[in-house]
């Protein structure tokens, strides 16, 4: 069992920086496939970003590409959100989430396909 943890949420003005982090216990961490998804009150869980097992390949949605970052630290169990030139449309609660099984095709960015998640951190950015 995969235990997952966000942290890093906040109130920023719209053009600031944030940085997500997400700690995971149990389960072998480097074998995971990892995922950043928000949410908005009302609507469905939405794909930001993904990374596979060792870092080599992530996939973004493209309202974030050349703005946000997604990486990992497979020492220390963690994964991060680099979120530069915030904007209000970002606001949300932010998930960290894990695959169960690497991810193919159009599952890297399907809600569905992944097994574990965290509770949640809440950005606001303020225009």
């Amino acid at each position: 069992q995969v235990q997952l943890v966000e942290s890093g949420g906040g109130l920023v003005q719209a053009g600031d920086s944030l940085r997500l982090s997400c700690a995971a216990s149990g389960g072998t961490f480097s074998y995971l496939s990892l995922g950043w998804f928000r949410q908005t009150p009302g609507k469905e869980r939405e794909f930001v970003a993904a990374i596979n097992w060792n870092g080599n390949r992530a996939y973004y949605t493209d309202s974030v590409k050349g703005r946000f970052t997604i990486s990992r630290d497979n020492a220390e169990k963690k994964m991060y959100l680099q979120m530069n030139s915030l904007k209000a449309e970002d606001t949300a609660a932010y998930y960290c989430a894990a695959a169960r099984h690497p991810p193919v095709g159009q599952s890297w960015y399907n809600a569905g396909d992944y097994a574990y998640w965290g509770q949640g951190t809440q950005v606001t950015v303020s225009s």
